[in-house]
């Protein structure tokens, strides 16, 4: 669920797409500043094939950034939020049964 979400927000924060999309114009304008040296075929498949390597380099970098989140601390955080809710569970039970002592014995004095 935690990785879930944090690749949803990797995802839609667009930081892929726009590396895609910069290494398709870059990849454009040098077709454009060589144009002397490539036929217009081999610019359009040039540029093809480097969008599809860029797309699938950065389907590698999202895949990695996923196997390679650590989840130790956020196990930490929600285990020391369980233990906090759970001390204060507790110390809001043993304040009401001290107070209900207390006005058991001031009653039957």
């Amino acid at each position: 669920m935690i990785i879930e979400r944090f690749s949803k927000t990797v995802i839609a924060s667009g930081i892929f797409r726009f590396y895609v999309a910069l290494g398709f114009f870059g990849t454009s304008l040098f077709f454009i500043f060589n144009i002397h040296l490539f036929t217009p075929m081999e610019m359009v498949l040039g540029i093809i094939f480097a969008t599809i390597f860029l797309k699938t380099l950065s389907n590698i970098m999202l895949s990695l950034l996923i196997l390679l989140f650590n989840l130790d601390n956020k196990k930490a955080e929600l285990d020391f939020k369980y233990h906090t809710q759970k001390i204060d569970e507790l110390l809001s039970e043993l304040t009401t049964t001290d107070v209900n002592n207390k006005n058991s014995t001031s009653t039957a004095s």
